[in-house]
C-alpha cells in the first residue's frame, strides 16, 4: 500500500481518513461517489485535492498536478460551491467579500449548479482517467438541488464525485447511501496548534483548507479569548474564522453587548443598586436601541450572526438558561429572514435586559 504520509503529508490528525483514500487509491478500487464528513477547517478540501492528484497522477502524486488543482485550472476538474445571488449573477462564497454583496440570507447551492454536474460528468476527461467533481458544504441545498443530485449520483458515468458536509444528517439519507463515507475528525488543541504554528497569516484563507501543517513558519496569534477556541471545537480553521471575525470588530462593541445581555431580567436594576451607578452598564432602553444601530451600522448580516454565536456560548457558560437562549435563537431566525435587523435587534436586547417588548412577527 502507498504511505499516506507522502501523498497526503501536511494534513494534520486525519490518519484513519488517509488510510481509507491511500487504500482505494493503492487497489484502483474507486468509488464513484465519495462523502467527507467533518467540521468545516479540519482538512477536508485539502483531502480532496491531494486524492484527486492521486486518481489523476497515481499513488505517488505529482507536483505539476498539485500545482494545478491547488490553482484550480485543471480541465477535468469541476468545484462547485454555495452561491449568493447578486442582480441575476450567482457569486461563490469565496468571491463574495471582495465583492462586496449584501451577505445576509445565506448562501445555497442551485440547482442550475447541480444540473451542470451531469452536463461536466458527460463529456470525454483531456487529462484524468475521469472527469472529476468536487462539492463544497453539499448540505446547502434546496429540495430541487438536492433531487437533482441525487439522479446524477444514481446514474454517475465514469466520473467521480466527492461532496464535503459538515452536517451529513441534513442530507437525503439516499444521497448518503450512494456515497462511500470518509470521516474527519475534530482536532486536539495540540494538533490545532501544530497546525497554526506553521500557518502564516492569511485573512482571507478559506477555513476549508486548513488543516495543512506544510511550508508555513510564522506562528499563530496568541492570547485568544477563551470563547475563540471554544467556538472553534476542535478546527484549526474554524478558530482562525474566528480570529479574523474578532479582530474586524469596532472597538467596545462586543463588550457593550455582553454588558447589556449578562444579566438577567431585572438583575440590572439590583446591581446598580448594590455597587453604584457605574455597574450595570447597558441597562437603560436608549443604551439598548444605540447597541442595535451600532451593531448594525457596522456589522453586515455574516459578521452579526458570528456576534450572535459568541454572544450565545458566552452567556450559556456563565447562566445557562434555557429561556435565554430560546430568544437568542429567535433573534438568529430574524437576521436570516426578512425581518429588519436593527428591529430584531431592538427587540430581543430590549428583552433580554429586562426592559420588555414584543417579538418581531
Amino acid at each position: 500500500m502507498a504511505n499516506p504520509s507522502d501523498l497526503f503529508a501536511g494534513l494534520v490528525g486525519q490518519a484513519p481518513a488517509t488510510a481509507l483514500l491511500a487504500a482505494a487509491l493503492d487497489q484502483q478500487r474507486l468509488a464513484p461517489a465519495y462523502l467527507f464528513c467533518g467540521a468545516d477547517g479540519v482538512g477536508r478540501s485539502l483531502a480532496a485535492r491531494r486524492f484527486l492528484e492521486g486518481v489523476i497522477a497515481g499513488p505517488k502524486g505529482a507536483p505539476s498536478v498539485r500545482r494545478r488543482l491547488e490553482e484550480g485550472n485543471h480541465p477535468d476538474l469541476l468545484w462547485l460551491e454555495p452561491t449568493y445571488q447578486h442582480q441575476g449573477q450567482l457569486i461563490p462564497v469565496s468571491e463574495a467579500l471582495a465583492t462586496g454583496i449584501s451577505r445576509k440570507a445565506p448562501p445555497q447551492l442551485r440547482l442550475e449548479q447541480v444540473r451542470s454536474v451531469s452536463q461536466f460528468l458527460g463529456r470525454r476527461p483531456l487529462e484524468s482517467p475521469r472527469c472529476l467533481v468536487v462539492i463544497e458544504r453539499v448540505e446547502a441545498m434546496a429540495e430541487g438541488a438536492a433531487n437533482a443530485l441525487l439522479k446524477t449520483l444514481e446514474e454517475p458515468g465514469g466520473g467521480l464525485l466527492i461532496l464535503l458536509t459538515a452536517a451529513p444528517e441534513r442530507l437525503l439519507s439516499t444521497i448518503r447511501s450512494r456515497c462511500q463515507q470518509i470521516p474527519f475528525r475534530r482536532l486536539s488543541p495540540a494538533e490545532i496548534g501544530d497546525v497554526l504554528l506553521r500557518q502564516a497569516p492569511m485573512p482571507c484563507a478559506d477555513p476549508a483548507d486548513l488543516g495543512d501543517s506544510e511550508g508555513r513558519s510564522e506562528p499563530a496569534p496568541k492570547a485568544d479569548p477563551p470563547e475563540l477556541l471554544e467556538l472553534a471545537a476542535g478546527s484549526p480553521g474554524a478558530l482562525l474564522h474566528c480570529r479574523e471575525q474578532w479582530a474586524a470588530l469596532p472597538e467596545g462593541l462586543a463588550e457593550r453587548l455582553w454588558s447589556l445581555g449578562s444579566q438577567g431580567p431585572g438583575q440590572g436594576s439590583r446591581s446598580r443598586a448594590q455597587n453604584g451607578a457605574g455597574a450595570g452598564k447597558g441597562g437603560s432602553p436608549i443604551e439598548a436601541l444605540a447597541l442595535a444601530r451600532d451593531l448594525c451600522e457596522a456589522l453586515d448580516g455574516e459578521q452579526q450572526l458570528w456576534l450572535l454565536n459568541w454572544w450565545q456560548w458566552r452567556l450559556w457558560r456563565q447562566r445557562p438558561e434555557p429561556d435565554v437562549q430560546r430568544r437568542l435563537e429567535s433573534l438568529r431566525s430574524h437576521l436570516r429572514s426578512y425581518v429588519q435587523p436593527r428591529l430584531a435587534w431592538e427587540v430581543a436586547l430590549l428583552e433580554l435586559s429586562g426592559l420588555g417588548g414584543s417579538r418581531p412577527g
